[in-house]
């Protein structure tokens, strides 16, 4: 009889996936055993606490550089620069997801499972507190996401998808208002990645295949036994790169490349606007941060194989993004495509695969996270009797009549755009530079040729909340509360501060831009 000898765990180094699981099992006891009047604050400064304490375990295991868990986590410098990245914009999130000033109750429906339309849905729409289950959801998202960084094999990383990516499915589907769009939204995010999982399932296993066949020791989808197959098998590559294809198509869809963003634009408007803002930010964040290791790390051998693949789809992704959002009429569904176009620019510098590539696109994913929040918080606050203006013609003459919050939208939209002082000009500045470096001209050529594209819906909106007369139908912008106002003064901020001082943020970055064990 073989005895089983368990894994070793360092948990010091898994100490902050360890503390938000906690939080949010200790979430669900509160909204079970506390009255509901008490659960909002008490869940709230719990988030807030469990998700600093976690950062502050990530800022103590700064210097280590190991493989835990057997072969399944690996702590590294990509992996804890991801996981405080992740950390903070989540906290901003939390910050957005707990306002409760704006309107009575926040974004969040009071009852899931009242009937839409009802009398009861209309009372509660006005009067009643929102679901407080969002908190341990978002906290399960969040820990989700930091496994899916620091994964160090496919199975893992598999796991991770799904608890990041489930809890997401049920925080779509819990606007207040427009509750049918926002059902919609998570039925459509539900069916389109259960598809996207699948793909990614069925190429670990086509992966896993070669592996097999690749030498006398066995399979095994770990990140180092795939690098050893992809460097020295004399099998045949079909398996490998059928396999790639279809862990490529999940991870692709994850960050909204094109052809596999369609979900994007409904999700981002049908979703909770601070749900849509935290998607936008710590998703792309873990979604970037499980493709530049798949890529850099086991696949980093099949390099000519996939780059000209992937630098389509970084065109086309671009092109998608740029084109579109000139078409639309409602500022989440332009941030939306935004997104999708912000995707194709942090594939440049991903396909550039060198350090400076790897520094730069995670520099790109934090400053692009700010900007995209505060974007995201600004949205929640123009408002009228029906909740959130989003029509585009409603947005004229709100310079004339919000000077301060259209001057702060207008701030982070000409971020987007890459304009210089901004950190939106940066970021664009150092994967074109990391692209340029390593030869990619084509993708740095399309990215300028965008970029001139997409600052058109930017600027029609600058133009019309500045130049246009407000008419009856302009809404006003309500005063945030102060968590809302702590949101987007830090996002404003940092959008600023990484456009004028970059440099520490880019020295941490390329301080950490090494795999363990590569």
């Amino acid at each position: 009889m073989t005895d089983l000898k368990l894994p070793t765990l360092d948990y010091a180094a898994l100490a902050p996936i360890l503390i938000l699981f906690g939080a949010s099992l200790l979430g669900v006891l509160v909204e079970a055993f506390l009255p509901r009047a008490r659960r909002h604050p008490v869940q709230l400064v719990l988030s807030l606490l469990a998700v600093v304490a976690a950062l502050v375990m990530v800022v103590l295991n700064a210097d280590n550089r190991l493989v835990t868990a057997a072969t399944a986590i690996a702590i590294d410098g990509p992996a804890l620069f991801l996981q405080g990245a992740i950390l903070v914009l989540a906290g901003i999130s939390l910050l957005l997801i707990g306002e409760r000033a704006v309107q009575r109750g926040g974004a969040f429906v009071a009852h899931a499972a009242v009937t839409v339309g009802s009398p009861e849905d209309a009372r509660q729409a006005e009067k009643e507190g929102g679901l407080t289950e969002v908190y341990p959801l978002t906290l399960f998202a969040v820990s989700g996401m930091l496994l899916f960084v620091a994964a160090n094999d496919l199975l893992t990383m598999f796991i991770a998808l799904e608890a990041f990516s489930l809890p997401l499915y049920l925080l779509c589907a819990l606007a207040r208002r427009r509750r049918l769009l926002s059902q919609e939204a998570a039925l459509k995010y539900f069916l389109l990645g259960s598809y996207a999982s699948a793909f990614f399932l069925f190429g670990m296993a086509l992966v896993y295949g070669f592996t097999v066949g690749a030498g006398d020791q066995g399979g095994g989808v770990d990140f180092l036994t795939i690098r050893d197959a992809v460097g020295n098998s004399s099998a045949s590559s079909i398996l490998l790169l059928a396999g790639l294809a279809l862990l490529a198509i999940g991870l692709l869809f994850k960050i909204a490349a094109a052809p596999f963003h369609v979900w994007t634009p409904d999700v981002y408007q049908g979703a909770p606007t601070p749900i849509t803002g935290f998607m936008a930010a710590c998703t792309k964040v873990a979604a970037f941060g499980g493709l530049l290791r798949v890529l850099y790390v086991a696949f980093f051998g099949a390099s000519w194989d996939f780059k000209p693949v992937l630098g389509v789809v970084a065109v086309l992704t671009m092109l998608v993004g740029a084109v579109l959002a000139v078409t639309q009429t409602d500022i989440k569904r332009l941030l939306a495509y935004s997104s999708v176009a912000n995707a194709g620019y942090l594939l440049v510098g991903v396909l550039a695969l060198s350090r400076d590539g790897l520094s730069s696109t995670m520099f790109y994913l934090v400053a692009y996270g700010f900007s995209v929040l505060a974007a995201f918080g600004v949205v929640t606050l123009v408002r009228d009797a029906d909740g959130e203006a989003t029509h585009l013609s409603r947005w004229a003459g709100l310079g004339r009549r919000s000077p301060l919050y259209a001057g702060l939208f207008t701030f982070v939209l000409l971020a987007f755009a890459g304009i210089p002082l901004t950190s939106g000009f940066t970021s664009k500045f150092a994967v074109f530079g990391a692209a340029l470096d390593a030869g990619q001209s084509y993708l740095v050529i399309a990215g300028v040729l965008t970029s001139m594209i997409l600052a058109f819906p930017y600027l029609r909106v600058v133009v019309m909340m500045w130049l246009s007369e407000p008419g009856e139908s302009t809404p006003s912008v309500s005063l945030p509360g102060g968590l809302t106002a702590a949101a987007l003064m830090i996002g404003v901020a940092a959008t600023l501060v990484l456009g004028v001082v970059p440099t520490p943020l880019l020295d941490l970055a390329n301080g950490a831009a090494e795999f363990v064990g590569r």
